[in-house]
């Protein structure tokens, strides 16, 4: 394989009835860092029925190329369209890195694309660079329950490709004045070769809400509620601050909260503003998905918990007396008292 005929980093815009998804801005901002190393272009992939909010999101957030596939057929996701048009564009632009979301449909997508080009996938990437010396991406991700970071390469083929964890990396500035290149591709993929329909979204119960990923504050508990009616102190608070409930595994194996609110090496990865973890002892796998918010805030009886050792600002107390008075100080602020 002649690896110097492959060139750019693309990024997949994930979107979701022609609105695009958060982690293809996040992905831009890192794609612009693997792009300037390797000396190539940064290359957005839009692909559905309506993309014109895709394309504007992609040229807000600095691609330098937008590549973009439009048909009733790619109206919702479906491994057989999506992979359809990604292998057709692949074949014809032979990218050298592909970034897409590790979403439940970028993880399929992701996967038959490595299969069907013979390459390689790094899945649940969360750190990202280059080795200068050989233009390889670096690709990180946690091993062995998050005790352990591997770092991946995949040095004889092209593309090089990688899923990333949405909150993994924050959205960069957006660009001002870009003036992409735009490439609109007449690819189309037949009916019969569509094997899966989608016939209806059904909104589980558990997200109504502020989605964990997009949360500028989160309030998290773990096994120091002692039980499930106790968050709903945390949702006072989290709603006063106007961001959404978190919870650790221990929590969520205790049943006592859905399994979508898990932050953690096997749950969400968050980077929010403010992230208060309540009664959490801070395990390695915790602090995994949201040592990279802004600022944390621990609050929790024992003073030698591993969590205080990445809060920004920690109290050692009872999180029934603190919560509680946070919420009367938020309540009094807003004049709601």
């Amino acid at each position: 394989m002649n690896l110097k005929q492959y060139q750019d980093v693309w990024v997949f815009m994930e979107c979701f009835q022609g609105q695009p998804k958060d982690v293809g801005f996040e992905l831009l901002g890192q794609g612009r860092l693997l792009a300037d190393a390797l000396k190539q272009k940064l290359c957005a992939v839009v692909i559905g029925k309506d993309v014109d909010d895709g394309i504007k999101g992609a040229t807000e957030y600095g691609a330098d190329i937008i590549y973009a596939v439009q048909g009733d057929e790619y109206e919702n996701y479906s491994s057989d369209a999506y992979g359809h048009a990604f292998l057709e564009l692949c074949a014809k632009y032979h990218p050298n890195t592909i970034l897409i979301g590790a979403t439940a449909n970028g993880r399929d997508l992701g996967s038959k694309l490595a299969i069907c080009l013979k390459t390689g996938l790094t899945a649940d990437c969360t750190a990202l660079s280059v080795e200068e010396d050989t233009g390889n991406v670096v690709w990180e991700r946690p091993a062995f329950g998050g005790n352990l970071y591997a770092r991946i390469l995949c040095s004889e083929t092209r593309p090089q490709m990688g899923t990333v964890r949405p909150g993994a990396f924050k959205k960069p500035e957006k660009a001002q004045n870009r003036m992409p290149v735009m490439i609109r591709e007449d690819i189309h993929t037949k009916a019969e070769n569509i094997l899966t329909k989608v016939i209806d979204f059904i909104k589980a119960n558990d997200e109504s809400g502020i989605r964990l990923e997009e949360a500028e504050y989160i309030v998290s508990g773990g096994r120091g509620l002692k039980g499930p009616e106790n968050f709903t102190m945390l949702k006072e608070l989290a709603d006063l601050l106007g961001g959404t409930v978190g919870a650790s595994r221990a929590s969520v194996d205790a049943g006592w909260i859905p399994q979508s609110k898990q932050v953690g090496q096997t749950g969400k990865t968050v980077s929010p503003k403010v992230y208060i973890a309540c009664g959490i002892s801070g395990a390695v796998q915790h602090l995994a998905g949201m040592t990279e918010s802004d600022t944390i805030i621990a609050i929790n009886k024992d003073a030698t918990a591993p969590i205080f050792e990445v809060a920004d600002y920690g109290i050692v107390g009872d999180v029934f007396e603190m919560i509680p008075a946070m919420i009367k100080e938020m309540r009094v602020a807003k004049n709601l008292d």
